[in-house]
């Protein structure tokens, strides 16, 4: 299982690490540099129907610029595999070195079309970029249209739950490592007693979390209603078949009763009906128990006879 406190971290990091020269510090500010990033030398990777426009800033790394753009391949390749396509198909991708080692932060941008800005230690290794999910994170950020601000946890939520599903389904993650995941973080996102639901109660484990564990929920039910058919993949590679990715600005309701489109059923609207303004308990370890996920001194095992497992075998199963 993976240290979520580095969630955390990330989530700040663009406003701490600096990049390694002065003069690219307008290429790791607080907006995308748009114009900046054209005079840059970029790499072009067809990938999904689209094309991922990746360029470099100034600075020294340690591993090559080609180590890193493979890297990049096999990220965006996860991305786009889940969602059928590359959400954008005109999608920016820049990175500036940085002081240290491994990923350091990640912004995504998509006011004049999705961009995305990584922060690369000097000092990374091939095995750093390996294990990170960050850029992965940032790139799911490029499947949900910008919403308003009380629904930022959908679009934290969703980049969180899908991550590690995506890097599964093409083979970058184990099944175990996306459900121990799931087990160790879900209990973040719980509501509190004060809790008012997820678009009233802006805290941090119910922005990652909490979104997280709506998806979850969605998941599930959208796969008993139809036995097991459609998940909130299908949901999701509906919605920016129709064009909902970070470059638009939807309302909520236009981006669910899209997304519901696809798999024929009303259960995003229904659960967001229930948790958009109440605080709604969910008992994990039942949930757990249902779907036959068990974590014992840090050991995941599967109950491949448990009532839901089915479901859970397909959340995590290539498409």
């Amino acid at each position: 299982m993976r240290p979520f406190f580095l969630l955390f971290a990330a989530a700040i990091a663009c406003a701490v690490a600096r990049p390694s020269f002065a003069a690219d510090d307008e290429l790791a500010g607080r907006f995308f540099p748009y114009t900046q990033f054209e005079t840059l030398p970029a790499t072009r990777i067809d990938v999904g129907g689209g094309i991922l426009t990746v360029a470099f800033a100034r600075g020294p790394l340690e591993l090559s610029h080609q180590a890193i753009l493979d890297w990049v391949t096999r990220s965006v390749r996860a991305v786009s595999q889940y969602f059928g396509r590359l959400p954008d198909p005109h999608a920016r991708l820049l990175i500036v070195p940085v002081e240290g080692t491994g990923v350091r932060g990640g912004t995504t941008f998509g006011y004049r079309g999705a961009a995305t800005r990584i922060l690369i230690g000097r000092e990374s290794t091939a095995r750093t970029l390996e294990r990170d999910w960050v850029l992965v994170h940032e790139l799911v950020h490029h499947g949900m249209p910008n919403l308003a601000d009380e629904h930022h946890w959908m679009e934290e939520g969703l980049a969180t739950y899908v991550e590690p599903i995506a890097r599964a389904q093409a083979g970058e993650l184990s099944a175990q490592t996306v459900w121990g995941d799931l087990v160790e973080g879900l209990p973040k996102g719980l509501p509190r007693e004060d809790d008012r639901g997820l678009d009233r109660t802006p805290t941090w484990g119910r922005t990652y979390w909490g979104g997280a564990l709506f998806y979850l929920l969605a998941d599930i039910d959208i796969r008993r209603r139809t036995d097991n058919k459609c998940g909130l993949q299908d949901a999701l590679r509906e919605l920016v078949a129709a064009g909902g990715n970070i470059s638009e600005s939807w309302p909520v309701a236009r981006v669910i009763e899209v997304a519901d489109r696809g798999t024929r059923t009303h259960a995003l609207a229904e659960l967001y009906d229930r948790m958009k303004e109440t605080r709604v308990p969910v008992d994990l370890p039942a949930l757990w128990r249902e779907l036959g996920v068990a974590v014992t001194d840090g050991r995941v095992t599967f109950n491949d006879t448990a009532p839901s497992a089915a479901i859970r075998r397909a959340i995590t199963a290539p498409r």
